[in-house]
């Protein structure tokens, strides 16, 4: 199999949440296989972008709050990178968010806010890149999705329902749209030092008792997800649709 499978050369991918973490090391990914990458962010900071044109690509920064998404927002978001790059070839829904509480005490605003981030702008996300994906006869899109879309978790309800409905979606949306060209998949993260789970590694008991559990005998990072979203935005995933991959330490199968 050639390498050149896994290359990007001459597409434009969005990435939401692009400003740090998990979305800025997937953008990085998609530029360094050579698409030019629009992202998606709450603030203005231009750091991912200049990261991604330091590697000899273009980038621009779109400013979206994906918490308070409409359709008319996100086909704003659509007109804005077609009209930078003239056509949107990979779609990754990586903005999220968490909340922390007990069931009996998760606040319906806490609720709320997740189920709007983590789940409904991934739906209008999908919904409306997609129908320029179809139109067009051919584009990729990956959600992140979660342990969480195969676990319940402890204290994070809202978290939980949104992941596992990520899941649901990706492959509601793969029986639909696989036979017209476009892919969509989604990468299940296992558990990542990033700022969503900086208040469980500052809890050194919980923290050793996750390693301890993890088989790769360490949390992942972000640059651990390069490979898998290189991977399914590219031709070499071909044939792969309605998929939730794990890239987890094997945490799923302990």
């Amino acid at each position: 199999m050639s390498l050149d499978l896994f290359r990007l050369d001459g597409r434009v991918a969005v990435v939401t949440g692009a400003s740090r973490g998990l979305g800025a090391a997937m953008a990085l990914a998609l530029a360094g296989a050579g698409a030019d990458v629009v992202c998606v962010q709450r603030t203005g900071t231009p750091d991912t972008a200049d990261a991604v044109r330091a590697l000899g690509r273009r980038a621009v920064v779109l400013t979206a709050d994906l918490a308070a998404a409409d359709e008319e927002s996100v086909a704003a978001l659509l007109d804005d990178a077609v009209d930078e790059f003239g056509r949107v070839d990979i779609l990754v829904n990586n903005a999220g968010t968490i909340r922390r509480s007990p069931a009996a005490e998760h606040p319906r605003a806490w609720w709320d806010d997740v189920i709007a981030t983590n789940l409904d702008a991934v739906w209008l996300l999908s919904q409306t890149f997609g129908r320029h994906m179809l139109e067009q006869g051919s584009g990729t899109i990956i959600n992140i999705a979660s342990m969480l879309s195969f676990q319940g978790g402890i204290t994070v309800p809202g978290y939980a329902a949104s992941k596992h409905a990520v899941a649901g979606l990706t492959k509601a949306l793969a029986n639909e749209w696989a036979a017209h060209g476009v892919k969509v998949n989604a990468i299940a993260p296992g558990y990542m030092a990033t700022d969503n789970t900086a208040p469980l590694r500052a809890d050194t008991n919980r923290a050793d008792s996750i390693t301890d559990r993890i088989p790769a005998g360490r949390w992942g990072n972000a640059d651990d997800l390069a490979g898998a979203v290189v991977f399914l935005a590219s031709d070499a995933s071909a044939y792969v649709h309605g998929t939730v991959l794990p890239v987890d330490g094997g945490w799923l199968v302990r």
